[in-house]
């Protein structure tokens, strides 16, 4: 008999809680996240998924619990060696550099990476001249990636909202993720763009290989997009499955989907 393929876990959360003073924003929760899914993160406003993904990322240091990723811990790590370990992010509120283009927003980024220091760049030595190279090169490739190529020297902050949206994505994508985090990517947008960017991470998780982990209000968006989704309630975990079980789910219902 053949024996069932081993499922790739690429990020764990084992009773991870976080609290300020009194107020527990997460509260013991754990899930898998499988190598190369789609997993959605949602519940109302002030669940703890914000948190929950500052925690991931370093930006706040869990009260208990742990967290593993590629199959070691992050506790202890800072934002830019979670980044270099290959997790990235967007936030809920664009955080673009708006005064600088979008190709040197993307570049930004892709600085992580390049491995020469500071001192071979001032002197103009081969390796840091082809480092920097192919660094604009990606970047440039990121850009087309995203729909952006013919903006590249537009201010960020003179982008159209959809179009911050998706250099905050190239930005992110310029870190070299294995994991990609993203917090309400389709905020503010109307529904065609919806669509579109839904269509769009879909095809990033195809294309590159990547795992993502999304926190999005726009529940039909989740339920076509994501292949598990995990419902949080007042920091808590109530709800873990495909679609349709969390859909289906009477405390879900209660707590957030009601007549949806």
């Amino acid at each position: 008999m053949a024996q069932p393929e081993t499922v790739e876990i690429i990020l764990e959360a084992r009773g991870l809680s976080r609290h300020f003073g009194g107020l527990l924003a997460v509260n013991e929760v754990s899930f898998a996240v499988r190598t190369g899914e789609i997993f959605g993160l949602i519940g109302p406003n002030g669940a703890g998924k914000t948190t929950l993904f500052n925690l991931i990322t370093g930006l706040t240091p869990p009260s208990a619990g742990a967290l593993i990723f590629a199959g070691k811990t992050l506790l202890g790590q800072r934002p830019h060696q979670i980044a270099q370990r290959g997790i990235a992010r967007t936030f809920q509120n664009i955080r673009l550099f708006g005064g600088l283009s979008a190709f040197e927003n993307v570049m930004i980024a892709r600085h992580l990476h390049i491995r020469t220091g500071a001192l071979a760049g001032m002197l103009g030595l081969p390796s840091a001249r082809r480092e920097e190279r192919e660094a604009r090169e990606r970047a440039l490739g990121l850009l087309a990636m995203v729909g952006l190529a013919e903006r590249a020297g537009t201010q960020a902050r003179s982008l159209p909202y959809g179009d911050q949206r998706r250099l905050e994505i190239a930005r992110a994508l310029a870190l070299e993720p294995k994991l990609l985090l993203l917090d309400e990517p389709t905020a503010g947008m109307t529904p065609s763009e919806k669509h579109g960017l839904s269509a769009f991470i879909r095809d990033l998780r195809d294309r590159l290989g990547l795992t993502v982990l999304l926190i999005e209000h726009h529940v039909p968006l989740v339920m076509g997009l994501c292949d598990r989704v995990a419902v949080l309630h007042f920091g808590q975990l109530i709800a873990l499955g495909d679609p349709a079980q969390v859909r289906s789910d009477p405390a879900v219902v209660e707590a957030y989907l009601g007549d949806e």
